[in-house]
């Protein structure tokens, strides 16, 4: 399953609480939770492009499954990780102890992170 395509956020659960956990300004986080939020991923076998979208805000990263890679997080904090597939439509990764699984089924993906007990789930359809 290739998980290419463009995907529009339809909805977030807890997306104000895990921001603060994470550090960012309260007026970014205000900013950011009703924003349009467009994701787009290219794959191409292992390789990985995902470029996200809010506003003005764009999150690039790029990795290769099973390979050490910097990653930038939401707070723009750049980490090393190594993302793994699970089955054809899951991608792993944990970076600075948030786990983060996104997963494909059919045209809806959907990104969980979760940090001690608290839990960021982000649903997008694709367009």
């Amino acid at each position: 399953m290739s998980f290419t395509g463009k995907y529009e956020l339809q909805s977030q659960e807890n997306f104000e609480p895990f921001m603060k956990v994470l550090g960012l300004p309260e007026d970014q986080i205000q900013k950011g939770k009703d924003m349009k939020s467009v994701s787009e991923i290219v794959q191409d076998g292992k390789k990985f492009k995902i470029t996200v979208t809010t506003g003005s805000k764009v999150l690039k990263n790029e990795f290769t499954i099973g390979e050490e890679n910097e990653m930038e997080m939401l707070n723009g904090e750049k980490v090393k990780a190594v993302v793994q597939m699970e089955g054809n439509n899951k991608l792993v990764t944990e970076l600075k102890g948030i786990k983060s699984v996104t997963e494909l089924n059919g045209d809806t993906l959907t990104h969980i992170m979760t940090l001690g007990d608290l839990t960021f789930k982000r649903v997008s359809k694709r367009i």
